[in-house]
Parts: C-alpha cells; structure tokens; sequence
C-alpha cells in the first residue's frame, strides 16, 4: 500500500478544534496533491475531476463528523480514497437475472438486418435440400423435426447406423454449401 506524506504546514491547522478548521484552504492548499492521488487511481481525466468535486462536496456535507483525530487533509485524502473505491465497484457492470423469454426476444428479435440475413438463409436452405434424395431429406425430417436419435433414424428405416450418419453428414455439408454460396 502506498503511503501519502502530507507536508507538515499548519496554516490550515484545526488546533484542537475541528470545528476551526478552514476547508477551503485545506481545498486549496492540498487541491493539487489530491487531484494527482485521484489520478494515480483513475485514468480518464474527467473521472479524476468529477472525483475531486465529490470529494469536496463530501468533506464539506460531512464536516461536523470531522474528529479532529487526524489532520484535515488525511481526512480529505481518506474519503477521497473510498470514492475511488465507490467508483470502480460502480464501474463493473451490473448482474441482473433475465428470464428465458426475454433472453429468447434479445437474442433474435432486435435486429432486424439479422432477421432478413436468417430468412435468406433459411430460404437457400429449404432450396437444396429439395434437391438431396427423399431418403435423405427423411432422414432430415426425422432427425429435425422428430427429434429422433441416429439409432431411431437407423430402426426405422432398416438401415445400418452408419449410413445413416454418413448420409447425414454429406447431406449437412451440402446444405452448409448452399447457405454459404
């Protein structure tokens, strides 16, 4: 952890009494210090001055809960430090639960150029596989629309599972041809 020498200056001294304390000199005396301990912690320069005015505001809403403990600029550079920390827990991006129709709606239904680039596809689709085998095509048929295993597809039409796979395979890599030409 890196450690913060103030410079020992007592012109904005609080002398036993935090309530004497003047901020704006301490805001001026230390403004420069506090804006390069910000900067060492953010990069995005605009950030880093938001940051300094939160910090100013928050030492100046706060004020009456200033001890006296410690220097008035520890204090400033203590909550100018929780700020930072408040600024990256801000920063990750918020977790939120999102059910499975809404996921569904995001997913394929907000872009319309998508929409359009899916029905081309689905149409060069439907195309070539009018020209695959009918046996093929059934198999397909069977396979996507019964959601029926290899082996089901084999028992049903008597054939050896492999021919099944291997008709399967040519006739998705036809399909995947006509949707890529």
């Amino acid at each position: 952890m890196e450690t913060i020498v103030l410079s020992p200056e007592k012109d904005c001294s609080f002398e036993s009494h935090p309530e004497a304390v003047d901020w704006e000199l301490v805001f001026r005396q230390h403004g420069k210090r506090l804006q390069n301990f910000i900067r060492q912690r953010v990069d995005n320069k605009e950030d880093v001055e938001d940051l300094q005015q939160m910090t100013y505001l928050e030492v100046l809403r706060n004020r009456e809960k200033f001890a006296g403990a410690s220097r008035p600029e520890t204090w400033v550079f203590g909550i100018a430090l929780n700020l930072v920390r408040n600024y990256y827990k801000q920063a990750k991006s918020p977790v939120c639960d999102i059910s499975e129709d809404e996921l569904e709606k995001l997913s394929c239904g907000s872009d319309p150029s998508r929409i359009i680039e899916w029905g081309h596809a689905l149409h060069r689709v439907l195309a070539a596989s009018a020209h695959l085998p009918d046996d093929t095509r059934h198999m397909l048929v069977m396979l996507i629309d019964a959601d029926a295993s290899y082996q089901d597809i084999a028992e049903r039409l008597g054939m050896p599972i492999g021919t099944v796979r291997s008709r399967l395979s040519r006739a998705r890599g036809f399909l995947r041809q006509a949707v890529d030409a």
